[in-house]
């Protein structure tokens, strides 16, 4: 977990998208993610993190449905949704949060 806190504690944004690779709703964000993280360029991360190979971080996030969707600025969460979002929705989330 040492390397979460260093994933999270950046000045600029980071999109966390939290899946796994049998959960349909995770598979269907995986353009979505792709989408955001070519529109926002280096003005923020987007990261996606395995739940089934990250279990303890499920955990102590409290993870419950997939995706998970979370932004984290300056090492706190600020924003946090679980299930899908469109592109251009998440985009001005994180344009927001810039």
């Amino acid at each position: 977990m040492s390397k979460f806190g260093e994933l999270i504690s950046t000045q600029i944004p980071v999109l966390i998208d939290f899946y796994t690779d049998w959960n349909e709703s995770s598979l269907s964000m995986d353009p979505v993610i792709k989408d955001v993280a070519a529109a926002v360029g280096d003005k923020a991360k987007v990261i996606k993190i395995d739940v089934d190979k990250n279990h303890e971080l499920a955990i102590a996030l409290r993870i419950k449905g997939l995706p998970t969707l979370m932004i984290y600025k300056e090492g706190q969460m600020i924003w946090r949704h679980s299930g899908e979002l469109d592109a251009n929705t998440l985009i001005t989330i994180l344009k927001e949060k810039i």
